[in-house]
């Protein structure tokens, strides 16, 4: 696929209906060259280019304003680019919101039905993706309870249960846990980790925390001020059996720093 220039309209590829889901380390999403521009002339993105593979934790961090979301909004088609090039590979995708967006009139269990009734499953494989999905992200027991009674964290395991019930191939978080306390958040950091390993899927994580992203993260990228680009990336060598431990040791504080060194140069 060719590389359109900054001034040239965007470009956006999907893959075909019914097409076989991407095998491991397979591409699901690729960006070259992308920009956004709004209407009153803000420039949100500007040059950007990203890959992620099956298996790939791909975490985005960058100073606020910068673009973040926007990049995630294109990702997810929400959004168009004004340039570039964006190619989804992936045949499902899952969307985890800043908040948990669960209908209040609505149990548990019937949030996380919603995207699979949405997408045509039938009563039965949709109870019981359903019923599984909050089993994995430990909500079973829950099913009849409405949103008001859930917890921050709960609400959360809502949301990404909604997500997993279509088994997507990429998943795109845009800040999930940035409003919860710091114990739920590492909390839930260990659940999304048990999650991404036993799944295998793609992600695209957006976060202000740079110790999130670098324990999450198979790779982080970081991006500068308005108009956003990555001016940095950087491989996570820490392997998937990652406990809370891993956050005081010498390794991880080193990681962490060289991310955050380059997030202040990307901001000066």
């Amino acid at each position: 696929m060719s590389t359109l220039s900054a001034s040239a309209p965007a470009t956006t590829s999907v893959p075909l209906a019914g097409s076989a889901p991407p095998a491991a380390g397979t591409r699901v999403l690729h960006f070259r060259d992308v920009a956004k521009a709004f209407p009153d002339g803000t420039v949100a993105l500007e040059g950007v280019d990203l890959d992620v593979r099956r298996g790939e934790f791909v975490t985005v961090v960058g100073p606020s304003g910068c673009g973040k979301s926007t990049l995630l909004r294109i990702a997810s088609g929400l959004s168009p680019a004004t340039a570039g090039t964006v190619q989804m590979d992936a045949e499902r995708i899952g969307y985890v919101f800043q908040d948990a967006t669960l209908l209040p009139w609505r149990s548990v269990l019937k949030n996380v039905q919603l995207l699979a009734e949405l997408h045509g499953m039938s009563k039965t494989a949709t109870n019981q993706a359903s019923r599984d999905a909050l089993e994995l992200v430990g909500l079973k027991g829950h099913e009849k309870k409405l949103p008001r009674a859930l917890s921050g964290g709960m609400k959360m395991r809502a949301s990404l249960a909604r997500s997993l019930t279509l088994d997507p191939d990429l998943f795109l978080f845009d800040e999930p846990f940035g409003a919860l306390d710091e114990i739920t958040r590492e909390r839930l950091n260990d659940e999304l980790i048990r999650l991404f390993t036993s799944k295998g899927f793609g992600a695209l994580f957006i976060t202000h925390s740079v110790s999130e992203a670098v324990y999450l993260s198979t790779r982080v990228l970081v991006m500068s001020g308005r108009p956003g680009r990555i001016v940095d990336s950087f491989d996570v060598p820490f392997g998937p059996d990652r406990t809370p431990e891993l956050r005081f040791t010498a390794e991880f504080a080193a990681l962490a720093g060289q991310v955050s060194h380059a997030l202040r140069a990307g901001h000066s």
